[in-house]
Formats: C-alpha cells, structure tokens, sequence
C-alpha cells in the first residue's frame, strides 16, 4: 500500500460528506454520474456520511431536479451564465472555491476527457492527491479512509493507495466499472444553488464556436453484445467480418488496443485498460490473446466467448466458452448459423 506523504496542517474533523462531481452536456447527463452515485452511497454507508452531488452548469434546473430521484443527500447546482459551456478555467475555479468552503472529506469524478481534465487541476488548486483512474473503491474499516485501487505497471498488477494526510481525500473513477444508482421516486435530498465569483480574468480561454462532426457514434459501455477483434485478424479487412458478425446480433464492435496502434480501426472501439470499460451480457473476443490490460476492460462482461487458435492464450483462462480454431473458418459459420435461426 502506497503513503503519499504531503505537509499540510489541517484538521481531518474538519472534513464531512462524500462528493460526487457530476458531468452534463447540453443538460444531458453523463452515465458515470449515476454510476459515482451509487459507488457513493456504498462508501457512505460504512462511514455514516452524506452523499451531495456537484453539478455546474446554467439553465439546466429540470435536469438536476431529476437527480434527486436518485437518492443523494443533497444537490449543489452551480449556476452562472459564464458556464453555459465547459471551461476548464471557470469549471476547475467554482468546484475548488466550494470545496475550501464546504470541506467534504472524499470528492469523486468519472475518469472521462471532463474529468481527466478538471480533476488534477482541482487537486492542485485544493492542495491535495489525486488517484487516477480508480478501478475499484472500499473503506478501511480501522480509520474510514478510502482505499484507492488502480491499474499500475502497464496493468501487470493493481495499486491501492491512500491519503492519510490531506484532505479531501480525491480519486477519478474509470467509467462503466460501478453499478448505477437506482431511480427511486422517494425524494430525501434539496438542491442549494450556488453561485460562484467568477470575473473575466479567471477565463484564459474563450468558446468561438463548436463544430460536432456527424459521424456513428460507438456505445460500447451501454451495448449488449460486444464483438472485438485483435491482431489475429491480420488486417483491417478483418474487421469486416467483424462487423458482420455484431450486425447480425445487433451489437457493437470493439477491439484491441493492439488494432488500434496498428491503424485498423478507430481508438473509440477499444476495450481494455486505455480504452473502454465494458460489462455486456455477451462479450466475443475474435483473434485477440487476452493480455491484463484488455482483460481489465471486459472480464465483468456477463458471458464470454473467445475464438483463438492458440489453446494457450490467455483469453481461455476468463471466457465462459472457448473455440480453438481459425477465425475466418469459426465467424462465417456463426454468422450462417444465426441467420438461419432468425429466418
């Protein structure tokens, strides 16, 4: 266990609550929202704290009385016009000032592009850790510390790390690894409305404009059925018969990490450590060894079906059903026989 040593004279009583940084676009909320939501209420129960959830933001108050439905103690809602848009400047500045105010004593936020690039600077602006990354959460029942587990030496074992100095104590958590909190109709939180100092010069940057390119968008952590492909593959023509086959079981296509560096296929299908976490009830691994790191990223999957030639690969070691053969002989009977059944 790691003891990250920092000088800072504070008082640990200070310290209540369990906050959940919360995640929106356009008002839409971001899924690793509920799912911190629910890891918080686990962690709360053991050290008897409250459970408020953060949310910036402006003209989205529909959107966070909806969040209240999913049993959080309380709703701080952020509000100012100069954070209508995300701003890494004005979004790091508001949740800091209220945390020095407030003093929760853990702060949780999804390990997304949003919250890989608020949470450091938080940290910074606080004074205090950060654990990136978070796989896996717990409580020290001797002290209530939080217990921090994290991926570490390229996936080959797994870190937990402490604060015991520092307070909050903060963490990133990797989205789709937490059970979502479940949608209550009993209300037992309030919304208290914030609104943060925030003046010009705090904004380095200014939105000009916003350009969402129309493209298919990947769903790997709320799909089904995951189909991926590796290196066994041979090239990104495989990835056709990939394809085929998760069109046929109206799922979506994955890879390894070793695809992607090769330029077979795009970075958003990824699973594994450095890509997507996923958990669907049927997950087929086509060509791809099973090393750790993708291994992270998909062995909560409900069943697991691996096609390999090699009867040694690491994949057989977690799948609930192994095919020892070639991929290109294996998937095109697959695919003949689910299309027979279907007609």
């Amino acid at each position: 266990m790691n003891r990250a040593k920092v000088n800072q004279n504070i008082n640990l009583d200070d310290y209540n609550d369990i906050w959940i940084i919360g995640e929106q676009v356009d008002g839409k909320i971001h899924p690793v929202t509920l799912e911190l939501i629910g890891e918080g209420k686990k962690l709360a129960s053991k050290i008897d704290k409250r459970v408020v959830l953060v949310i910036v933001g402006f003209e989205i108050d529909k959107e966070v009385e909806q969040l209240l439905n999913y049993e959080v103690d309380e709703i701080y809602y952020i509000e100012d016009v100069s954070l209508k848009e995300f701003s890494t400047d004005g979004y790091s500045k508001a949740i800091s000032d209220l945390i020095l105010d407030k003093k929760p004593e853990i702060v949780l936020v999804g390990a997304t592009s949003f919250g890989r690039d608020i949470g450091p600077r938080i940290a910074a602006k606080i004074g205090t850790g950060l654990v990136a990354d978070c796989t896996k959460l717990d409580i020290d029942e001797e002290d209530g510390k939080i217990l921090q587990t994290r991926p570490a030496f390229g996936g080959n074992l797994m870190a937990t790390i402490i604060c015991p100095n520092n307070r909050p104590q903060m963490a990133t958590v990797r989205p789709g690894v937490m059970e979502k909190s479940n949608f209550s109709k009993e209300i037992i939180g309030k919304i208290t409305k914030i609104n943060p100092k925030l003046a010009a010069s705090d904004f380095r940057t200014k939105l000009i404009d916003r350009y969402d390119p129309v493209q298919k968008k990947v769903n790997l952590r709320d799909a089904k059925i995951v189909v991926s492909g590796g290196r066994g593959l041979k090239d990104a023509d495989g990835f056709k018969l990939i394809q085929r086959l998760a069109d046929v079981l109206g799922g979506e296509v994955g890879s390894s990490r070793a695809s992607v560096d090769l330029g077979w296929i795009e970075s958003d299908h990824q699973v594994g450590q450095t890509g997507s976490t996923v958990k669907p009830d049927l997950y087929i691994a086509c060509g791809i060894s099973g090393a750790i790191q993708h291994q992270a990223g998909m062995v909560d999957s409900k069943y697991i079906i691996a096609i390999n030639k090699d009867p040694n690969a690491p994949i057989f070691e977690v799948c609930d059903y192994g095919i020892v053969g070639d991929l290109f002989e294996v998937i095109p009977e697959l695919i003949e026989s689910i299309e027979e059944k279907q007609i």
